[in-house]
């Protein structure tokens, strides 16, 4: 304890420290200890709240609808319904050279005992619907009396094993909308911990790599864990008190963005504090002289990445909307995390946290490794123009890419290890071509009912059609099309139901199923990217503008990151299908890429060109600030964004495909944005704008003074976040 409170006071390694004064003293010994013991009593709150965030999740198709889409409405409405705590199953049985009759009687025999241990829809066994190629026979059934998720996955995997036992040779398939349910739930509840554990492990080995210390990288992985406690607790808060909608997704999404954005904030704020260490002869001292330079750029990065998630407010997609928030809380609680505890525990623990590699005060970083940004620099001062139309076109090479994505996501094709039900579904498509397995659902008020049977019987595509449940006024009917799910013959008939089912009075006919309910994903996330965007890049405008003040700036920041959004699109339309076998693209990948990309990417652009600003308030001329500001802040931006690519990277352990492909769209984005971007792209831009980059603003007004000393290496005190020499990130 005396040890870690004569660090703070000034380090015994200084014997030429002055000492502090009486109120400066405690000052600097109670302050470190308040902040660290109100987190204590926050993570105290937090824990038991963070923990009953996994059992607030919801996973229900419903959760990832469109909020006013008519397939939403018809799941709603079914789950109001007698019957409503039913899930619909489709038993299989299938032998590749025609079934037998051993199979055909033990299967007979298996549906039978699944009927006798399970409550059915209407009481009895049901139906055997043999293919005509003889190859297949299925019974669908419907469970009823599980009133929760749990039940219904368990009844799902009750059934899997009664059915376990059959003739050899013979394939049997659990499939239907309960069991996708079911194998999704499974899929879900194995993400948090792997995401967790494998996000703790890339982070922590990138901070070794980078401080090369036994105990700093301790205390930013130790903080970052507070933080995402924090973070799940008000969550859940959020949840209980506003009803929030928190899916698996937006759960693991968040973990990345706390574990990927705070520690950006610690390599930002621990590369300035060894710095001003050099300077200050007190940790606290050196401290507070960093955390007055970081301040201005971490919140204004911190708000862009807050203010484009909130955004998503505005979605109509019900997993985008909540999203929004639930990602913002992320990034809000890393951001007070980084900012009050790292800076305590560190100045708690003093020089000696950067052990073996202490910055001694009085002393100078060494320069051997700042040549690779100022090489950077000196090759785009003396081109700038091809840099910048050389750069330009490899974006957009690579932006020709989106060419090559494959077509929407089918719903058995978002897992990228193919479960059983998905199994079964390719088994029904195959032996019952010319028709479907899965019913379009259609509710219509009872009073209209028989009008919107004969109706549906009599359009194109239609096969049969069929009345099910009733209750609260409102009839369910089950359409079965022609053609398969999600296939064109399909979709054609859906469009022709809703077209013509709603012109009959009375009736308030919604067209819903899962079929259904891809369509409205499809149709509503084009709509949300129509309006989320522009409302996305006004926000990030603004709040650059802000910071910067200037107009020409931020845009030069705000095209830079569309275009890298743009190019890692076009890589992944190179990579998702050719190497990675998918059979299509999310609908939700555009607008949420575009969002992170844009938000994330635009915090290397604000450290970066706050301290070009700085340098020009200093009285250097543009291309002097603009090379200054990338020797200096290339180092902490490259390791920031090797962190932040490897996070969201993490994500591509996941089975679902698409967290793979929303991993691997940012991932390569912050990378292109990191090393091709920030380094040659802005750098060249700015050379060419010269004063102009800083229109309308007091700088762009403003002639540098002729006689103005040359920029220094190293950054002053008080300089914005970032603005070390690179070596200080790894040591000595």
């Amino acid at each position: 304890m005396q040890t870690t409170l004569s660090g703070i006071a000034g380090d015994p390694q200084q014997p030429d420290a002055p000492p502090p004064t009486a109120a400066g003293g405690k000052r600097r010994r109670s302050l470190p200890w308040a902040v660290i013991a109100g987190w204590v009593l926050l993570l105290l709150v937090a824990v038991p709240f963070a923990g009953k965030l996994e059992g607030a999740k919801r996973d229900t198709a419903v959760d990832y609808l469109p909020a006013g889409a008519d397939s939403t409405q018809v799941a709603r409405l079914q789950e109001r319904l007698p019957g409503g705590d039913t899930i619909d199953l489709v038993l299989v049985f299938h032998r590749d050279g025609g079934l037998t009759d051993a199979d055909r009687k033990a299967a007979g025999g298996r549906v039978a005992e699944v009927a006798g241990r399970h409550d059915l829809v209407g009481g009895t066994a049901p139906r055997a619907v043999p293919s005509k190629d003889g190859t297949t026979v299925m019974y669908p059934m419907a469970l009823t009396g599980l009133t929760d998720e749990k039940e219904r996955a368990d009844a799902v995997k009750d059934v899997r094993a009664e059915l376990a036992s059959h003739p050899e040779g013979l394939t049997v398939q659990v499939g239907g909308p309960g069991a996708l349910s079911a194998d999704s739930q499974e899929v879900f509840a194995s993400t948090d911990g792997t995401l967790m554990f494998a996000t703790a492990g890339v982070v922590a080995l990138l901070l070794i790599i980078t401080y090369r210390s036994p105990l700093l990288w301790l205390v930013p992985l130790g903080v970052v864990g507070v933080a995402a406690m924090a973070a799940m607790a008000i969550v859940y808060g959020l949840v209980q008190g506003f009803d929030l909608i928190v899916t698996s997704m937006s759960s693991s999404i968040m973990t990345v963005l706390v574990f990927g954005a705070g520690t950006d904030y610690a390599l930002l704020i621990v590369s300035r504090y060894r710095e001003e260490l050099r300077r200050h002869h007190a940790p606290y001292d050196a401290m507070r002289e960093a955390l007055r330079g970081c301040g201005p750029a971490v919140l204004a990065s911190s708000g862009t990445v807050a203010a484009g998630l909130l955004c998503l407010l505005a979605a109509d997609l019900n997993s985008s909307s909540g999203l929004g928030p639930v990602g913002a809380v992320g990034v809000i609680c890393a951001l007070a995390a980084m900012m009050s505890l790292l800076p305590a525990v560190l100045v708690l623990l003093g020089r000696r946290v950067f052990w073996p590699l202490i910055p001694v005060h009085g002393s100078e970083p060494r320069a051997t490794r700042r040549g690779f940004f100022e090489a950077m620099g000196s090759s785009a001062r003396r081109r700038p123009g091809a840099v910048l139309l050389g750069g330009a076109a490899l974006l957009g090479v690579l932006a020709l890419g989106v060419l090559n994505l494959p077509g929407n996501l089918k719903q058995e094709d978002t897992f990228t290890d193919k479960p059983e039900s998905v199994a079964a579904t390719e088994t029904l498509a195959d032996a019952y071509q010319g028709s479907s397995s899965q019913p379009i659902s259609v509710m219509a008020r009872t009073a209209g009912a028989d009008e919107v049977l004969r109706r549906a019987r009599d359009t194109e595509g239609v096969a049969r059609a069929d009345t099910g449940r009733s209750g609260g006024g409102w009839t369910e009917i089950d359409v079965f099309p022609r053609g398969a799910p999600q296939s064109a013959e399909e979709t054609a008939a859906l469009h022709a139901l809703r077209s013509g089912l709603v012109r009959i009075e009375g009736a308030d006919a919604l067209v819903g199923g899962p079929s259904a309910q891809q369509l409205d994903l499809k149709d509503t996330d084009a709509r949300d990217r129509m309006l989320v965007i522009p409302l996305v890049l006004i926000a990030v405008l603004l709040i650059l503008a802000a910071l910067l003040r200037s107009l020409v700036a931020p845009l030069v920041l705000v095209v830079a990151v569309v275009a890298v959004w743009g190019a890692a699109m076009g890589l992944g339309g190179l990579f998702f299908d050719p190497v990675f076998g998918f059979a299509g693209v999310d609908p939700g990948l555009p607008l949420l890429s575009f969002v992170f990309l844009v938000a994330l990417g635009v915090d290397y652009g604000i450290f970066l060109m706050h301290r070009m600003r700085e340098e020009s308030l200093r009285g250097a001329d543009v291309p002097d600030a603009a090379l200054t500001a990338l020797r200096t802040t290339g180092g902490v931006i490259a390791s920031a964004g090797l962190v932040l690519a490897a996070t969201f990277a993490v994500l591509a352990t996941l089975p679902m495909v698409m967290l793979v492909e929303m991993g691997f769209v940012v991932a390569v984005g912050v990378l292109l944005d990191t090393f091709l971007v920030r380094t040659y792209l802005v750098t060249s831009a700015s050379l060419l704008l010269k004063r102009w980059v800083w229109w309308p603003g007091a700088l762009f007004r403003r002639t540098p003074a002729s006689a103005a000393p040359p920029a220094q290496d190293g950054p002053a005190a008080g300089s914005p976040a970032g603005s070390r020499p690179e070596p200080a990130v790894r040591g000595g």
